[in-house]
Protein backbone atom coordinates (compact mmCIF):
# COMPACT_ATOMS: atom_id res chain seq x y z
CA UNK A 1 0.00 0.00 0.00
CA UNK A 2 1.32 3.44 -0.90
CA UNK A 3 -0.30 6.97 0.00
CA UNK A 4 -0.84 9.62 -2.39
CA UNK A 5 -1.51 13.25 -1.04
CA UNK A 6 -3.30 15.32 -3.73
CA UNK A 7 -2.63 19.05 -2.86
CA UNK A 8 -2.08 20.60 -5.78
CA UNK A 9 -4.51 23.33 -7.26
CA UNK A 10 -4.74 27.47 -6.33
CA UNK A 11 -6.27 27.20 -2.62
CA UNK A 12 -8.95 29.63 -3.74
CA UNK A 13 -11.47 28.95 -1.13
CA UNK A 14 -8.93 29.73 1.77
CA UNK A 15 -7.56 33.26 0.03
CA UNK A 16 -6.15 35.46 0.59
CA UNK A 17 -4.00 32.87 3.18
CA UNK A 18 -2.70 31.03 0.16
CA UNK A 19 -1.48 33.86 -1.56
CA UNK A 20 1.46 33.28 0.78
CA UNK A 21 1.68 29.85 1.93
CA UNK A 22 -0.01 26.37 0.91
CA UNK A 23 -2.87 25.97 2.19
CA UNK A 24 -1.83 22.26 3.94
CA UNK A 25 0.86 24.21 6.01
CA UNK A 26 -2.39 26.67 7.64
CA UNK A 27 -1.99 26.15 11.64
CA UNK A 28 -4.36 24.07 13.28
CA UNK A 29 -3.06 24.98 17.36
CA UNK A 30 0.65 25.02 16.21
CA UNK A 31 0.43 22.18 14.14
CA UNK A 32 -0.02 22.60 10.29
CA UNK A 33 -2.79 20.64 8.46
CA UNK A 34 -0.28 18.50 6.67
CA UNK A 35 0.78 16.77 10.22
CA UNK A 36 -2.90 15.40 11.07
CA UNK A 37 -3.11 13.81 7.71
CA UNK A 38 0.82 12.21 7.85
CA UNK A 39 0.12 10.83 11.32
CA UNK A 40 -3.16 9.25 10.22
CA UNK A 41 -0.95 8.00 6.96
CA UNK A 42 1.93 6.52 8.65
CA UNK A 43 -0.06 5.04 11.96
CA UNK A 44 -1.73 3.02 9.54
CA UNK A 45 1.12 1.58 8.35
CA UNK A 46 1.81 3.49 5.02
CA UNK A 47 5.39 4.94 4.71
CA UNK A 48 5.94 5.32 1.06
CA UNK A 49 3.97 8.54 0.53
CA UNK A 50 4.03 10.99 -2.41
CA UNK A 51 2.61 14.47 -2.15
CA UNK A 52 1.13 16.11 -5.09
CA UNK A 53 1.61 20.24 -4.23
CA UNK A 54 1.32 23.94 -6.44
CA UNK A 55 4.41 26.49 -6.34
CA UNK A 56 4.64 26.00 -2.38
CA UNK A 57 5.89 22.66 -2.65
CA UNK A 58 9.12 23.73 -1.46
CA UNK A 59 7.46 25.01 2.07
CA UNK A 60 5.83 21.75 2.30
CA UNK A 61 8.99 19.63 1.60
CA UNK A 62 11.15 22.09 3.86
CA UNK A 63 8.66 21.23 6.99
CA UNK A 64 7.82 17.75 6.03
CA UNK A 65 11.16 16.55 5.11
CA UNK A 66 12.68 14.02 2.63
CA UNK A 67 10.99 10.89 3.59
CA UNK A 68 8.83 11.68 0.96
CA UNK A 69 8.40 12.02 -2.93
CA UNK A 70 7.20 15.16 -3.82
CA UNK A 71 5.58 16.22 -7.29
CA UNK A 72 5.33 19.65 -8.57
CA UNK A 73 2.15 20.57 -10.46
CA UNK A 74 3.29 23.47 -12.32
CA UNK A 75 -0.38 24.28 -13.97
CA UNK A 76 -3.43 22.83 -12.05
CA UNK A 77 -5.01 21.18 -14.71
CA UNK A 78 -7.53 19.52 -12.81
CA UNK A 79 -7.63 16.43 -9.98
CA UNK A 80 -7.29 13.27 -13.08
CA UNK A 81 -3.99 15.32 -14.74
CA UNK A 82 -2.82 15.95 -10.93
CA UNK A 83 -3.13 12.50 -9.94
CA UNK A 84 -1.57 11.12 -13.46
CA UNK A 85 1.53 13.46 -12.07
CA UNK A 86 1.97 11.21 -9.29
CA UNK A 87 1.77 7.77 -11.16
CA UNK A 88 5.64 6.54 -11.39
CA UNK A 89 6.06 4.66 -8.66
CA UNK A 90 2.81 4.10 -7.61
CA UNK A 91 1.77 1.23 -9.95
CA UNK A 92 0.94 -1.98 -9.79
CA UNK A 93 -0.13 -1.71 -5.64
CA UNK A 94 -2.95 -0.39 -3.59
CA UNK A 95 -3.02 2.92 -3.16
CA UNK A 96 -4.49 5.17 -0.34
CA UNK A 97 -5.60 8.98 -2.17
CA UNK A 98 -6.18 11.72 0.42
CA UNK A 99 -7.45 15.06 -0.67
CA UNK A 100 -5.05 17.13 1.80
CA UNK A 101 -8.64 19.53 2.67
CA UNK A 102 -9.48 16.28 4.89
CA UNK A 103 -7.89 15.43 8.55
CA UNK A 104 -9.36 12.29 10.43
CA UNK A 105 -7.84 10.47 13.33
CA UNK A 106 -9.31 7.13 12.59
CA UNK A 107 -7.31 3.79 13.04
CA UNK A 108 -7.00 2.76 9.13
CA UNK A 109 -4.39 0.06 9.98
CA UNK A 110 -6.89 -2.78 9.92
CA UNK A 111 -8.92 -1.81 7.20
CA UNK A 112 -5.49 -1.36 5.03
CA UNK A 113 -4.03 -4.61 6.20
CA UNK A 114 -6.86 -6.51 5.07
CA UNK A 115 -7.77 -4.92 1.91
CA UNK A 116 -7.21 -6.71 -1.28
CA UNK A 117 -9.40 -5.47 -4.11
CA UNK A 118 -11.63 -3.29 -5.06
CA UNK A 119 -12.72 0.62 -3.31
CA UNK A 120 -13.40 1.97 -0.25
CA UNK A 121 -14.98 5.63 0.49
CA UNK A 122 -14.53 6.99 3.65
CA UNK A 123 -17.75 8.88 4.74
CA UNK A 124 -19.50 10.79 7.17
CA UNK A 125 -22.91 12.49 7.75
CA UNK A 126 -23.12 16.22 7.23
CA UNK A 127 -25.52 18.88 7.15
CA UNK A 128 -24.41 20.46 4.14
CA UNK A 129 -24.22 17.72 1.38
CA UNK A 130 -24.30 19.93 -1.66
CA UNK A 131 -20.83 20.73 -1.15
CA UNK A 132 -19.52 16.95 -1.36
CA UNK A 133 -19.18 14.48 -3.07
CA UNK A 134 -22.36 12.15 -2.18
CA UNK A 135 -22.74 8.39 -1.97
CA UNK A 136 -26.48 7.12 -3.13
CA UNK A 137 -27.19 4.10 -0.81
CA UNK A 138 -30.05 1.85 -1.54
CA UNK A 139 -31.01 -1.41 0.79
CA UNK A 140 -27.88 -0.39 2.71
CA UNK A 141 -25.50 -0.49 -0.39
CA UNK A 142 -24.12 2.24 -2.27
CA UNK A 143 -25.06 2.21 -5.52
CA UNK A 144 -24.34 5.74 -7.12
CA UNK A 145 -21.73 8.55 -6.65
CA UNK A 146 -22.61 12.22 -7.24
CA UNK A 147 -20.30 15.23 -7.12
CA UNK A 148 -21.85 18.29 -5.14
CA UNK A 149 -25.74 17.75 -6.35
CA UNK A 150 -27.89 20.45 -5.97
CA UNK A 151 -30.55 18.26 -4.88
CA UNK A 152 -28.34 15.62 -2.91
CA UNK A 153 -30.44 12.19 -2.18
CA UNK A 154 -28.27 11.24 1.10
CA UNK A 155 -26.33 13.43 3.37
CA UNK A 156 -23.41 10.53 3.42
CA UNK A 157 -20.82 12.85 1.96
CA UNK A 158 -17.41 11.38 0.67
CA UNK A 159 -14.86 12.52 2.57
CA UNK A 160 -11.93 13.02 0.12
CA UNK A 161 -10.35 9.69 1.20
CA UNK A 162 -10.21 6.60 -1.20
CA UNK A 163 -8.86 3.28 -1.06
CA UNK A 164 -8.01 1.77 -4.69
CA UNK A 165 -6.88 -1.26 -6.03
CA UNK A 166 -4.29 -1.40 -8.55
CA UNK A 167 -6.32 -1.46 -11.66
CA UNK A 168 -6.85 2.46 -10.30
CA UNK A 169 -4.34 3.89 -13.24
CA UNK A 170 -6.15 2.07 -16.26
CA UNK A 171 -9.84 3.05 -14.75
CA UNK A 172 -8.36 6.70 -14.17
CA UNK A 173 -6.83 6.87 -17.75
CA UNK A 174 -10.38 5.37 -19.42
CA UNK A 175 -12.41 8.56 -17.95
CA UNK A 176 -9.80 11.11 -17.59
CA UNK A 177 -10.35 13.31 -20.61
CA UNK A 178 -14.59 13.53 -20.01
CA UNK A 179 -15.79 16.82 -19.23
CA UNK A 180 -16.28 17.82 -15.68
CA UNK A 181 -13.93 15.02 -14.85
CA UNK A 182 -13.88 14.03 -10.82
CA UNK A 183 -12.74 11.55 -8.76
CA UNK A 184 -16.24 10.08 -8.95
CA UNK A 185 -15.92 9.08 -12.48
CA UNK A 186 -13.16 7.08 -10.86
CA UNK A 187 -15.29 4.97 -8.27
CA UNK A 188 -18.57 4.81 -9.90
CA UNK A 189 -16.84 2.28 -12.43
CA UNK A 190 -16.01 -0.04 -9.23
CA UNK A 191 -19.48 0.87 -8.10
CA UNK A 192 -21.15 -0.90 -11.80
CA UNK A 193 -19.08 -3.66 -11.04
CA UNK A 194 -19.70 -4.26 -7.03
CA UNK A 195 -16.30 -3.62 -6.06
CA UNK A 196 -17.00 -0.47 -4.10
CA UNK A 197 -18.10 -0.28 -0.45
CA UNK A 198 -18.66 3.00 1.99
CA UNK A 199 -16.84 3.11 5.37
CA UNK A 200 -18.20 5.39 7.76
CA UNK A 201 -15.56 7.56 9.96
CA UNK A 202 -18.12 8.90 12.60
CA UNK A 203 -18.93 12.39 12.70
CA UNK A 204 -16.17 13.71 14.99
CA UNK A 205 -13.27 12.38 13.29
CA UNK A 206 -13.32 13.98 10.16
CA UNK A 207 -13.11 17.34 8.58
CA UNK A 208 -12.80 19.26 5.60
CA UNK A 209 -10.23 21.93 6.40
CA UNK A 210 -10.65 23.77 3.38
CA UNK A 211 -12.68 26.43 3.78
CA UNK A 212 -12.41 29.58 6.67
CA UNK A 213 -15.58 28.04 8.57
CA UNK A 214 -13.75 24.52 8.08
CA UNK A 215 -10.51 24.91 9.25
CA UNK A 216 -12.06 27.65 12.69
CA UNK A 217 -14.18 24.12 13.19
CA UNK A 218 -10.94 21.83 13.36
CA UNK A 219 -9.00 24.16 14.99
CA UNK A 220 -11.54 24.00 18.40
CA UNK A 221 -11.83 19.96 17.65
CA UNK A 222 -7.90 20.05 18.10
CA UNK A 223 -8.45 22.34 20.90
CA UNK A 224 -10.76 19.69 22.82
CA UNK A 225 -8.81 16.92 22.30
CA UNK A 226 -10.40 15.34 18.93
CA UNK A 227 -7.62 15.03 16.99
CA UNK A 228 -4.12 14.51 18.64
CA UNK A 229 -1.13 13.64 16.38
CA UNK A 230 1.54 10.75 17.67
CA UNK A 231 4.87 12.89 18.21
CA UNK A 232 6.89 9.66 17.17
CA UNK A 233 6.11 10.30 13.29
Amino acid sequence: MKAIIVAGGHGSRLLPMTNFTHKTLLPLNGRPIIDYALATIRNAGVSKITIIGNKFIDKIRNHVGEDVDYVLEETPLGVAAALQLARKGNENTPLLIWFSDNITDMDLSDELSKFTEGAVLLTREVNNPQDFGIAVIEDGVVVDVMEKPVNPPSNLAIGGIYVFDDSFWSRLDSVQDSEDFSISDVTRQYLVEGKARVLSVGQSTWIDCGTPEGLIRAAKMVDDGMFKINEGL
